[in-house]
């Protein structure tokens, strides 16, 4: 089946910069995107920037919109999320998943599956 295995995390200070990557293994499935979505302890799951698997198409929440970029490189089946000016509140567990329900809005996390077991972000000085 369809496996996503993120890295890239680690301690950063504020202010700096991490990359992140999503990479997919497996049985090659058609799905409509990849979202990065972020955990921090004791909160709910964030989904904060989605692509569309062409690349065409990329969207952002408001909390990161302006700092992260999304992107993908379809010949080595990775997603890349480019993080700048890191806040202590980026601070969380980062991780992807596949759209495998068409239409809808892409931060509904029932539309996806086969989430990864996620890189950790600490923002911290």
């Amino acid at each position: 089946q369809l496996q996503f295995v993120e890295s890239g995390g680690g301690l950063v200070q504020p202010g700096g910069s991490l990359r992140l990557s999503c990479a997919a293994s497996g049985f090659t499935l058609d799905y409509e995107g990849t979202v990065w979505c972020r955990q921090a302890p004791g909160k709910e799951r964030e989904m904060i920037s989605y692509i569309t698997s062409s690349g065409g198409g990329t969207d952002y929440a408001d909390s990161v919109k302006g700092r992260f970029t999304v992107s993908r490189d379809n010949a080595k089946n990775t997603v890349y999320l480019q993080m700048n000016r890191l806040k202590p509140e980026d601070t969380a567990v980062y991780s992807c998943a596949a759209k495998t329900i068409y239409g809808g809005r892409w931060w509904n996390d029932h539309l996806y599956q086969y989430w990864g077991q996620g890189t950790q972000v600490t923002v911290s000085s």
